[in-house]
């Protein structure tokens, strides 16, 4: 046994979940960015720089995307070669690899997790319990509709084994936390209410298959004032629902075109940090002023995590809007959440029949088992709205859904631009962070 693999039999890493609760939240934010790279030694860079950034953090080790759809043979045709993979071989790399890469990187102040966007991680669930990585994210909607045709039921028969095998590491004296990718769908132009509901029922089936530490996301969209009413009823429900008290919020930086401009790029990501605060949001996933161009560096990554991070200092946390008020959102995901659960007592296959019925149906989704009836709009304050709701079953909250309109694909194409368009002006130039390169 190597060094590297006998400190990884010793490690009882802190739980994920529990650090950020106590870090961040009711005006505190743990700032975290999206950051992966094949080579060990760089990937291991981006761990440190990140540690030492002036701000409170949390690692990322994000997987490449030969892993994350199991081609597990590229990946290691790549590594013999020596070619750049776009993410960490978590699967591939020999566990004293990896234990070398989070040797004194890792510890009680700086949890890692792990993301990777597959339909099918058992591989790497199986990975991360050997190297006892206990936090990582996805869902088994959110992992599957937006990125392949893998079919939802494979997806749930694949999160619940991945679920139940990640909650062994309670055996092992490490509290296994998973993040909810819900609040993400496709990144934009899915409104708020469904946002909020998948990213509630995708937790709900994490607890269901023993996983106690939760997360749940909301990615910013395109109207703060709406955004601050979506995450209200997050937390709402979150309240109501979870069977747990060990669940923070975690809200990501706008996830669809990006402005270009420097300064278009730092109001939104600004703004997105002001969203956590507001809310009381525990933990913010950032974007960089790259994002728009290429993949960023490390510099630029910890750039963008002491800017969100002195954002976020500078913004006072405010309790509203009241919790208690039954807003469009919520009561359009409450709708969701009960219409769903009520079709079976196992909450996966109480999925598969929801997206069967057309109960929760995402605009704009290409998946076979997506419906595709559902559009949506930007409206003239930049809220999303619905243009036609399907079959989704909003009950009375669809009385307050807007009016149903054609979305053509000129208007369709500039929804997608709304925010580089609202966020660029023309007088910004496009130029380059000078952080240098990592």
């Amino acid at each position: 046994m190597t060094g590297a693999d006998l400190e990884l039999e010793q490690q009882y890493p802190v739980d994920f979940g529990e650090f950020v609760r106590k870090a961040g939240g009711y005006g505190r934010l743990v700032v975290q960015p999206r950051m992966g790279f094949g080579d060990p030694a760089r990937m291991r860079h981006g761990l440190l720089a990140t540690k030492a950034a002036d701000a409170t953090t949390v690692g990322t080790v994000t997987l490449d995307s030969y892993t994350r759809v199991g081609e597990l043979r590229a990946v290691e045709a790549a590594l013999r070669a020596g070619r750049d993979l776009n993410g960490y071989p978590v699967v591939s790399h020999p566990t004293g690899t990896t234990g070398a890469v989070l040797s004194g990187v890792r510890d009680s102040g700086f949890p890692v997790q792990v993301r990777h966007g597959s339909a099918a991680p058992v591989d790497i669930f199986r990975a991360l319990v050997r190297l006892r990585l206990n936090a990582s994210e996805g869902g088994p909607v959110s992992y599957c509709l937006p990125y392949g045709r893998t079919p939802l039921a494979e997806s749930v028969h694949n999160w619940k084994v991945c679920c139940e095998l990640f909650a062994r590491l309670r055996d092992a004296g490490a509290e296994p936390h998973l993040e909810t990718f819900g609040g993400c769908m496709m990144g934009q132009l899915c409104p708020p209410g469904q946002l909020v509901a998948i990213s509630v029922l995708e937790a709900l089936f994490f607890a269901q298959h023993g996983i106690h530490s939760l997360s749940l996301s909301y990615a910013q969209q395109t109207n703060r004032e709406q955004d601050r009413e979506a995450v209200a009823a997050l937390r709402r429900l979150s309240a109501e629902l979870l069977p747990t008290d060990n669940w923070h919020v975690v809200v990501y930086a706008y996830m669809g075109v990006f402005p270009e401009s420097y300064r278009g790029a730092h109001r939104l990501l600004g703004q997105a940090a002001e969203l956590a605060v507001v809310t009381g949001s525990e933990r913010l996933i950032v974007k960089t002023v790259s994002e728009a161009r290429r993949i960023p560096t490390v510099a630029e990554n910890v750039h963008a995590l002491e800017y969100a991070a002195r954002k976020a200092s500078r913004t006072r946390y405010e309790p509203g809007p009241d919790l208690s008020r039954d807003s469009r959102t919520y009561l359009e995901a409450r709708a969701l959440v009960e219409a769903v659960l009520g079709l079976d007592d196992d909450v996966g296959e109480a999925l598969i029949a929801a997206f069967r019925r057309g109960y929760l149906d995402v605009p704009y989704c290409l998946h076979p088992d997506n419906a595709g009836a559902t559009r949506s709009y930007i409206d003239a304050e930049g809220k999303l709205q619905w243009a036609d709701t399907g079959a989704l079953p909003l009950g009375a909250a669809a009385e307050n859904s807007g009016v149903a309109r054609k979305v053509t694909s000129a208007g369709l194409l500039a929804d997608l631009f709304h925010m580089r368009r609202t966020y660029d002006e023309p007088s910004n130039d496009v130029r380059e962070l000078a952080v240098g390169a990592d």
